[in-house]
């Protein structure tokens, strides 16, 4: 078995660092957590109220959990907001703001995190949690892909995801973070006839080609049968690009449905929290990368064992309160009985206070420099625009690539869109405050309105106190922040550790500000959490990593 496996190799006080203090007696009271997150992707589900989605798995998770009505992203577009999500930290206190940190004018660069900043499944891996993904990782202080980010987040990483929870010790809890190209914004594009724009693009495409046959034959989308919202005219093209959006979904739901059945099949219901939501909104125009509740808000649906179930939460629950996917690091950390770091941003969104507000930035998006802030407190939404006169519909190589985008920015310049439709096309201006209740596409700003002002102000004032807790790195021009990133114009590398044998155990020690990997002989590495006993004979080798920079070399210590 896994576990006896795992001893011949981390023998004693080795394999207790690897499950973490006392965590061998209390795995199987600690819940597994698996996190189903989909891509750029609203509340486009049956669950809430899509007649037009074909979602039968996710509607039956939600009848048997709870959904979770006012979920928002801390970004419309998915780099800024995965980094805010696997920080727990807003991504403008971190440097990971701009989109993306691998390709702009400045040309390719990682963000460097605070010192302190960890990604809450390193925290988790810490304590004892086998922690697995996919080959998505594109934090900001990674690159997009598997095998870019700090080696210490991850016990498995890259390739298939799939009921990777079978690879852990026997006993072992996990948390695994599973992603669903399948509703990228990529798989809008006409299918494999644009050439790719990037890596990213070709990977999208290369999975709509080979891996979307994989599923059954699921019903089609019909354009006729999709409500538009008044901001697109109602062309062949626009429903034909929608129509492919939701035959994705329906692909996505179908992939949950496997991965649910793994867990049945696996006899784990009972004893894992699932998660299901998106990294932003919809991978449409005028939705993605935008600070409308179309970029932002997201579904999301906890799936809780009956042991497991809060207090007063029942099958089929439905949740008004605000959350922030921010909020996942001191929530999941919770549940799994690990310390909160106090640096996190969030807040427990199943046992604490409810928020007031949720927060969210947009800045450079590829080559296009912006700055906005907004807040929200589920009815009024108030965003800041440091570039007034920079409009959000703007030519943007990637997203040029869907056939409604080309097609609604030559409507507008040929005079062909009317009011609400030309808007996007349009300067902001610097303030924009909308009632999202009385006007939920956002098309009527009241910031001028006398009879908000009141509002207006209150949302300022929350505005002004949030950029003043967190702090904004975007203060500074993007260049001056990766000066100070890349000292030399060069990413740093963590040094080396120092790796000793005494007492009978390795101890291995780095610059607080890294995070230390070990591994014995040719094993997988470990994150290191406490002294580490191996049998004579054998060789321990240890690098280390700070975040955004490169690893250390690795040292290797030969025991006698």
């Amino acid at each position: 078995m896994v576990m006896h496996r795992l001893a011949t190799i981390l023998p004693g006080a080795a394999l207790l660092a690897l499950l973490g203090a006392g965590a061998a007696a209390a795995s199987q009271q600690r819940p597994n957590i698996l996190v189903l997150m989909a891509e750029d992707m609203g509340p486009r589900i049956g669950a809430y109220g899509d007649g037009t989605a074909h979602t039968p798995n996710l509607d039956r998770l939600a009848r048997e959990g709870t959904r979770y009505r006012n979920t928002f992203a801390t970004a419309g577009v998915c780099a800024p907001s995965r980094a805010a999500h696997i920080l727990g930290m807003y991504q403008i206190s971190t440097g990971t703001q701009h989109m993306r940190t691998s390709g702009g004018p400045l040309g390719s660069y990682r963000a460097v995190p605070p010192p302190a900043a960890r990604a809450y499944p390193q925290l988790l891996r810490a304590a004892g949690y086998f922690t697995f993904t996919d080959n998505k990782l594109d934090y900001q202080f990674s690159g997009p892909l598997a095998g870019s980010g700090p080696f210490t987040i991850w016990d498995s990483e890259g390739g298939d995801a799939f009921a990777a929870w079978r690879q852990r010790a026997d006993g072992q809890p996990f948390y695994g973070l599973v992603n669903f190209q399948a509703t990228h914004e990529s798989g809008v594009f006409t299918p494999l006839g644009t050439w790719p724009h990037s890596a990213m693009h070709f990977a999208s495409q290369l999975w709509r080609a080979v891996q979307a046959p994989a599923a059954p034959v699921l019903p089609a989308t019909d354009p006729a049968r999709i409500e538009l919202p008044p901001y697109y005219p109602d062309t062949a093209t626009v429903r034909r690009d929608m129509a492919r959006h939701y035959d994705n979904i329906a692909i996505m739901d179908w992939q949950v449905g496997e991965i649910l059945a793994a867990l049945r099949q696996d006899d784990l219901l009972d004893s894992t929290i699932v998660i299901w939501t998106s990294d932003h909104g919809d991978g449409l125009p005028r939705a993605k990368r935008e600070l409308f509740d179309t970029g932002l808000r997201v579904p999301m649906i906890v799936s809780w064992p009956d042991r497991l179930r809060p207090p007063g939460n029942s099958p089929g629950a439905v949740e008004e309160r605000l959350v922030s996917l921010v909020d996942f690091a001191p929530t999941l950390l919770r549940l799994a009985g690990v310390a909160v770091p106090p640096e996190l941003h969030g807040r427990d969104f199943v046992a604490g206070a409810p928020r007031q507000y949720v927060y969210a930035a947009r800045d450079r998006i590829d080559r296009i420099y912006d700055r906005q802030r907004a807040v929200g407190d589920g009815r009024f939404k108030y965003i800041r625009s440091w570039y007034p006169q920079q409009a959000g519909g703007h030519a943007l190589a990637y997203r040029d690539n869907i056939d409604m985008m080309r097609e609604l920015r030559a409507l507008y310049d040929s005079g062909n869109l009317d009011a609400a439709q030309r808007q996007w096309f349009e300067p902001p201006g610097q303030e924009r405050l909308f009632d999202t209740g009385a006007d939920p596409f956002e098309l009527h700003n009241l910031a001028a309105d006398p009879a908000y002002g009141a509002d207006l102000q209150r949302l300022r004032k929350a505005l002004d106190a949030w950029l003043v807790t967190v702090g904004d790195w975007s203060e500074q021009p993007e260049a001056a922040m990766v000066a100070g990133f890349r000292p030399d114009g060069e990413q740093p590398v963590t040094p080396a550790p120092t790796v000793v044998h005494e007492g009978g155990v390795v101890r291995i020690t780095a610059p607080e500000y890294a995070s230390i990997g070990y591994r014995i002989e040719d094993a997988p590495w470990q994150l290191y959490t406490a002294p580490v006993a191996a049998a004579p004979g054998t060789s321990v080798s240890a690098r280390a990593v700070r975040y955004g920079w490169e690893a250390s070399d690795v040292v290797t210590l030969q025991l006698p």
